[in-house]
């Protein structure tokens, strides 16, 4: 049934006919932006109703899980298995000793696997999502990375390293070189058990926030290793370089992510290998997860992710100039002026001389509160003794109240004038 007879239908069951049927979906503008929806301060319309029904389709907007499913015990099972730990714990006579002389200690790294196995994957995929990862890659797709990624810069030759969490920040710096990358390529996903046969991963790291072209749904390929055997990274097939971040000055941050797709054999993908020679050519790294995705989900199935962001330090201008052959962009945003109302004569509730000086000119006004700092400071000794009890020396009655204000910052030493 078409929406016009659907309405008519409506309106007919509902005692409304003529010239009574509603009018037609509200839209208007306000601050630049579009109001879709019902008008404010008036109700919604029977035809507003109706849409909001047929556009809230389940089955249209349900997002689509394109991971591995997680097999688990019956809840069951896993409430009987807490209540023993639980009783175990409780009947021990060696911790509660330890408990009360205070040397019972935590094995965080226990904890910490015991995290990974539970809900540390669910975790990872609602930060994820906060980070929008799911849908600049994948668009309306998503999926729980059940193979935890271990990933560590080096730094001071071997002796720190920069782990790679979810979503810090990592400075440009920092990732100068190839990380570390360890997972454990043996166990399947699904059941978490050994696998029989030799298992083959990929491992692809992209830059959603870098767009080189107009199109701005492409990325950056910046690590590309093919054929991973039984998760032994340096065995894998590289077929793009390790590239390090280089986010412009004046963007911002921006994120670099991890994925590890599982195959189900080894693949053929030289097609996407670059070329030592093309190395630092940006035009060969414009890239496409959802266009890979869709070209190899038959073969391939994303269980592993892992992202940090980074943005702009100095050692990026040698990296333009000696890597990549060009000239170092700066951005730069530009502000629009703040709105100044017009002067009043009687300014009410606001103190004068700061409402005078939002009308001024603002670098003469910093000159001013500079001389007046340097005029309080002796070229050798510093600033002027403080006073021991600076609200105690009493302020004239004559004097006004803005200008008490201001005279019990001076004293206290507070107040704008400690910015210069």
């Amino acid at each position: 049934m078409s929406f016009s007879n659907l309405l008519m239908k409506s309106c007919l069951n509902q005692g409304i006919h003529g010239s009574r049927v509603p009018s037609v979906l509200y839209t208007g503008t306000r601050q630049g932006h579009t109001i879709r929806g019902k008008p404010p301060g008036v109700a919604r319309t029977l035809e507003q109703r109706l849409r909001e029904e047929t556009l809230t389709d389940p089955e249209v907007v349900a997002r689509v899980n394109i991971g591995f499913p997680h097999l688990k015990e019956p809840r069951s099972a896993q409430l009987k298995m807490r209540l023993e730990h639980l009783k175990a714990q409780r009947t021990s006579k060696e911790l509660e000793k330890l408990a009360r002389s205070n040397k019972l200690t935590i094995d965080l790294e226990k904890v910490q696997q015991v995290y990974v196995k539970t809900t540390g994957h669910h975790d990872l995929r609602l930060m994820a999502d906060h980070y929008g990862i799911f849908e600049h890659l994948y668009g309306s797709a998503f999926f729980v990375p059940r193979v935890p990624l271990n990933i560590n810069y080096v730094l001071d030759a071997g002796e720190r390293l920069a782990p790679v969490y979810n979503g810090n920040v990592i400075k440009p710096v920092e990732a100068a070189k190839a990380p570390q990358v360890a997972f454990n390529g043996v166990l399947d996903p699904i059941t978490g058990q050994e696998a029989t046969s030799d298992t083959f991963w990929t491992l692809v790291a992209t830059n959603p926030d870098a767009h080189y072209t107009n199109d701005s749904s492409s990325e950056c390929l910046h690590w590309l290793i093919a054929n991973i055997p039984n998760g032994k990274v340096s065995d894998g097939q590289v077929l793009a370089e390790y590239l390090p971040p280089f986010p412009p000055r004046g963007v911002g941050y921006q994120r670099m992510v991890f994925v590890l797709y599982k195959q189900q054999a080894r693949l053929d993908l030289g097609s996407y290998q670059i070329a030592a020679g093309d190395y630092s050519n940006l035009e060969k790294r414009i890239w496409s997860t959802l266009d890979f995705y869709r070209s190899h989900q038959e073969q391939l199935t994303p269980a592993g992710l892992a992202f940090y962001q980074t943005n702009w330090d100095e050692s990026l201008s040698q990296f333009y100039h000696d890597v990549l052959k060009c000239k170092e962009p700066v951005y730069e945003y530009d502000f629009p002026k703040p709105y100044l109302a017009d002067q009043k004569f009687f300014p009410l509730k606001q103190p004068f001389n700061l409402y005078m000086d939002k009308h001024r000119d603002q670098k003469r006004l910093n000159k001013e509160y500079l001389e007046r700092k340097l005029a309080q400071t002796h070229p050798f000794d510093g600033p002027d003794t403080p006073l021991r009890y600076p609200n105690a020396h009493p302020i004239g009655s004559e004097v006004p109240s803005w200008l008490k204000t201001e005279i019990r910052k001076q004293r206290l030493r507070t107040g704008r004038v400690q910015d210069y």
